[in-house]
């Protein structure tokens, strides 16, 4: 029996009690996402009584995920879709009345905020595909009328507009055919050719806002070197000063002051994150929150407009996202809220940084999460092991809390999750060592890193499983197929099986980023590409599962739709082959609602007790509520007992 208490289900993956803090500009207020009546919404209170906080929103279908603060702290904005289509649409309530308003009610479109600026702080510039789905075109919106004033007619084919602070666009990119793009400069009526970038450099380069002036252009860029950092474009001149940089990874992010725009700080994710300071003025800040917060990595996720007060969030392996009010003015640190009390009570497992060499030499940045009784990275015996890969793939995994990590590890399994060729933050080399190697050399590194941690007594060879969404929906489809005999088991969720068809159907409002997908897997407008395709396609080797498989989806995912895991499925039954397969019809591209995320996950812990070993809660009434279907081998799950 298991002497570690099985940390409930209900604990790890319902909805948080707090996320997402976030300061009103004026420093009034707080508010923060947390369930209503089961539904995520967005709570408030004054920022010195959180003991008084109410929600401010009340919807009661489909949880809010993402929300933001108007300049002018009279509002608040926030994006929702509808059952995962990815339809989103823009709302916003008032302080005063609580009226919930759609800034944006357009049937059939989607809609996304691009900027807000301190000059005009009743209007949020939002784009919108109304008329063409492939292009956003852009609209001053007034936040208290919801009048629309058209800024962008995108007629150009633009895949990204930017625009300054007197509301004025200024940059736009479109796409290339070689998969690389051009950067066009917008003067008043005038578009002229800027820059063109490289396939290799147009992952890592963008354009993201303007100095307070207007006269310089704030741009992420790899163009020239190997690591993407920030520098600064003088508009007339074209002169780049460099602000933020580093020789072995990506500048992950920068905190800007709200009303100078000055670059701040900027941070890293190497082994754990790390900061760099860039304003004199901060150094102190950061070494006073590293002293306060020892042993934690942390974020700065809001910040008042005059820069006097900050959410700070910290968290590690072991504890999760905890959010400070942090006074600048007078050196106070104060705990605010946690996303997860309820797990104060049970000891969470640490994670270690793996630093993992592929066969041809490339660094695989890792982490191995463990039982929380192993205090050794070997354990006395090798382990039931699960990888999960992570999706994109332009991706990454990184230190800190994980729902699924912690989950796994308390069931009694180590955990690996590696950063294969392709995922970010390492440079623009290891993403173009990625091109047209999926099912090639980015599996072989997911193989490699499986083989160290069996080569070193971690894991059981005997007993390690496959676990990825999107991108490592893929990868799992890929294992099945590709080396069958390395996996004990293989759950792939909302993935796709055929290159071919996910490409021919990504979503039209993804156009821009088409060539890009096409030089990364191949082009299947072409013989040449499809020949590829096929080859790298796990529904043409369907015949070597061995495997026992799991495969979740939802059926209005636009991204990976729904057809590939139904095709994949029945080419296993034509087969003769056991599957397991799982649909939600009110999800997409991922499982949001809790009462399906808490099933989905159950199913998942119930199919890795069968062929892991590991411990089981019982399901319990977690699959009552859910909208699942099982549409074949649903007999599996009634074969485990819970430990």
């Amino acid at each position: 029996m298991k002497n570690t208490p099985l940390i409930p289900r209900r604990h790890l993956f319902g909805n948080p009690t707090a996320s997402s803090a976030q300061l009103s500009p004026d420093g009034k207020w707080l508010t923060w996402l947390s369930p209503h009546e089961g539904v995520t919404n967005v709570w408030m209170a004054p920022v010195d009584n959180i003991a008084a906080a109410e929600p401010l929103t009340r919807v009661k279908d489909h949880s809010i995920s993402s929300y933001g603060w108007t300049l002018d702290s009279c509002f608040v904005w926030f994006s929702r879709d509808n059952n995962g289509d990815e339809n989103w649409h823009i709302f916003i309530i008032d302080l005063a009345q609580r009226k919930m308003r759609d800034l944006t009610p357009i049937d059939g479109i989607s809609a996304e905020v691009e900027i807000q600026s301190p000059q005009a702080p009743d209007k949020i510039v939002i784009g919108i595909n109304d008329r063409d789905k492939r292009w956003y075109d852009y609209y001053a919106v007034d936040v208290k009328t919801g009048n629309r004033d058209i800024l962008w007619l995108n007629t150009q084919s633009f895949f990204i507009v930017r625009f300054d602070w007197d509301l004025k666009p200024r940059f736009a990119r479109s796409a290339r055919e070689d998969g690389g793009s051009i950067c066009w400069r917008i003067d008043g009526e005038a578009v002229t050719h800027w820059l063109d970038i490289d396939y290799i450099d147009s992952g890592e380069t963008s354009s993201l806002t303007f100095s307070a002036d207007n006269k310089n252009c704030l741009m992420y860029t790899c163009l020239g070197r190997n690591t993407s950092a920030y520098s600064l474009i003088d508009w007339e001149t074209g002169e780049k000063t460099i602000l933020a940089e580093h020789p072995h990874y990506d500048i992950d992010r920068i905190i800007i002051h709200p009303q100078t725009k000055e670059i701040l700080a900027a941070s890293i994710k190497s082994l754990r994150k790390e900061w760099i300071f860039i304003a004199p003025e901060v150094c102190n800040d950061f070494t006073f929150l590293k002293n306060k917060l020892l042993g934690f990595d942390f974020d700065i996720v809001s910040q008042t407009n005059d820069n006097s007060r900050w959410v700070v969030n910290a968290y590690r392996a072991e504890q999760a996202h905890t959010f400070f009010l942090y006074d600048r003015s007078h050196g106070e640190l104060v705990e605010i809220l946690r996303s997860r009390p309820m797990l104060n009570g049970y000891k969470l497992s640490p994670m270690w940084p793996l630093n993992i060499k592929s066969r041809d030499g490339l660094n695989l940045l890792s982490y191995l999460t463990m039982p929380e009784h192993i205090t050794a990275l070997i354990p006395e015996k090798p382990l039931p092991t699960v990888l999960i890969v992570h999706g994109g793939p332009w991706m990454r995994d990184v230190y800190g809390y994980g729902s699924y990590h912690q989950w796994l590890a308390n069931r009694g399994y180590a955990v690996l999750s590696v950063n294969y060729r392709g995922s970010v933050g390492f440079g623009k080399n290891f993403i173009f060592a990625s091109e047209k190697e999926h099912a090639a050399k980015m599996h072989d590194d997911l193989i490699d890193a499986v083989n160290w941690v069996i080569d070193r007594g971690i894991a059981d060879k005997n007993k390690v499983a496959i676990y990825g969404g999107s991108y490592g929906g893929y990868a799992s489809f890929v294992a099945a197929t590709f080396t069958p005999t390395v996996f004990c088991c293989c759950v792939s969720v909302v993935g796709f099986a055929n290159l071919e068809t996910f490409l021919e159907s990504l979503p039209e409002a993804w156009s821009g980023s088409i060539e890009f997908f096409y030089r990364s897997y191949g082009d299947p407008r072409t013989a040449e590409g499809r020949v590829l395709l096929a080859e790298r396609s796990p529904i043409h080797k369907v015949g070597n599962i061995t495997k026992p498989m799991l495969i979740f989806h939802g059926e209005n995912d636009v991204r990976c739709k729904v057809a590939e895991s139904d095709a994949f499925v029945a080419a296993m039954q034509a087969k003769g082959i056991p599957v397991t397969y799982v649909t939600y019809p009110d999800e997409g591209h991922g499982f949001t609602k809790p009462k399906n995320e808490i099933a989905y996950i159950a199913m998942t812990e119930a199919f890795f007790a069968r062929y892991l070993g590991g411990y089981f809660e019982s399901f319990g009434s977690d699959l009552d509520r859910s909208s699942h279907e099982i549409r074949c081998g649903g007999e599996i799950f009634k074969a485990v007992q819970p430990e």
